[in-house]
């Protein structure tokens, strides 16, 4: 069988760096962080008090007063995201069948704000079962895509994939795979999280997963520095449109770039630390590869999973090296959660995001805030260092690692015809 060529065609975000693709990505580039103390709720009792927040998103935007109400912010964000991506692709023109359009979405945890207000209220009540009927509907983490596919019509392939923060970069792989094997002629695929909540935060201090540099939240997320200590929690949604190429040529799309392969493996370790050689990482990196029929050469940029986590972090270049040899000296390197923080099942998505116009524009976005230097980290390896370098990229990876053991790799390139 011959496997059908896919193609970017189209990009929507909303993101603690911007509200739509251009501010995200100028402000990733010019190395602005989107940390800052938590205007959510009080979070003056909790061992991290500052997140990367959505700032100055109106749902309304994008729902009526009343059906906005009726909707988790985790889908305000996808939704909003996806009609950007929708528009900017130019599927809407008429005669565009969208019965062979789909819509393939990931998220970590779904409505986990809606969950914890209707839990609250519950145990604040007298014991009386009063829930919100729409409780259910705004909470399960599948209805993003649902909400999307009835937004514009669109009754191809619809499912959610949930694979912690690897979720979003499989959901892009399955749109992948759908595709080339012929099973649809466009997926609106990403993902999206709404997690800056008190449960939320102090479900991820219980973990001592984050950061706790509350004195300096700008400069909380520093991968690969010495004086790393966490995550920072970030929120927000992207999407990208999927097409099939000739789908894609017949109707005279704009072109970002060709997606070429994807890859996936377990741990099987620990259900929250990496693999501390990486063989999980490792794994994922080659299937991707090969999955791509690329040779490790071709390869110009990773934009890593990159958390700044003391353990993580070190585990993903040990891989890198491993997977990439002598080349890995070659290629640029960034983790762009030290400027968006750690977006969970979105992560996928909006670094994807970013991958794909680091290979559209040749230009590496920053690894921000690295003051010292890590004795368990590779000199020799080129991590874009707090500012953004140019150079022509013809391929990249983006990587993304979940809890669980859960990872997933995907191979953009340059499209020529």
């Amino acid at each position: 069988m011959q496997l059908k060529r896919v193609v970017v065609t189209g990009l929507g975000a909303v993101t603690p760096l911007g509200n739509n693709v251009n501010d995200y990505w100028n402000n990733l580039i010019n190395g602005v962080s989107g940390a800052a103390p938590i205007t959510r709720f009080d979070a003056s009792k909790f061992k991290t008090r500052f997140a990367c927040e959505v700032k100055g998103f109106n749902p309304e935007d994008y729902f009526d007063k009343k059906e906005a109400r009726r909707v988790d912010a985790y889908t305000w964000y996808g939704v909003a995201a996806s009609v950007q991506a929708f528009e900017d692709s130019g599927l809407g023109a008429e005669g565009i069948d969208r019965n062979e359009i789909g819509v393939i979405w990931g998220s970590g945890i779904g409505g986990l704000d809606t969950f914890q207000t209707e839990t609250f209220a519950f145990a604040k009540g007298d014991g009386t079962p009063r829930f919100n009927p729409f409780f259910i509907p705004k909470m399960i983490a599948d209805i993003c895509s649902g909400h999307i596919s009835i937004r514009f019509g669109l009754r191809g392939p619809n499912f959610t994939t949930v694979s912690a923060c690897a979720s979003s970069t499989n959901a892009l792989i399955d749109a992948f795979n759908y595709i080339r094997l012929g099973k649809a002629n466009a997926i609106i695929s990403g993902g999206s999280e709404a997690a800056i909540n008190e449960s939320g935060i102090g479900g991820f201090n219980a973990c001592q997963a984050m950061s706790t540099r509350n004195d300096e939240p700008s400069k909380a997320s520093r991968p690969y520095d010495k004086d790393r200590d966490g995550f920072v929690l970030g929120e927000g949604g992207g999407a990208i449109i999927l097409e099939e190429l000739e789908h894609a040529l017949a109707r005279g799309a704009k072109i970002y770039a060709e997606i070429i392969g994807g890859g996936m493996s377990g741990d099987a370790h620990h259900i929250t630390a990496p693999h501390p050689e990486g063989l999980g990482a490792t794994l994922v990196m080659k299937r991707a590869l090969k999955d791509a029929e690329i040779d490790i050469s071709a390869i110009d940029y990773i934009n890593t999973h990159g958390t700044s986590t003391p353990l993580g972090d070190t585990a993903e270049l040990k891989a890198i090296v491993n997977v990439f040899g002598e080349h890995a000296y070659k290629m640029n390197i960034s983790a762009t959660k030290s400027m968006t923080g750690h977006l969970l099942g979105a992560a996928g998505a909006i670094e994807g995001i970013a991958t794909i116009l680091a290979v559209k524009n040749d230009i590496i976005p920053p690894t921000i805030n690295h003051t010292t230097a890590d004795p368990d980290v590779d000199p020799k390896l080129n991590l874009t260092l707090n500012k953004m370098q140019k150079r022509i990229v013809n391929a990249a990876i983006s990587n993304t690692f979940g809890f669980g053991g859960h990872n997933a790799a995907v191979v953009i390139k340059k499209f020529k015809q």
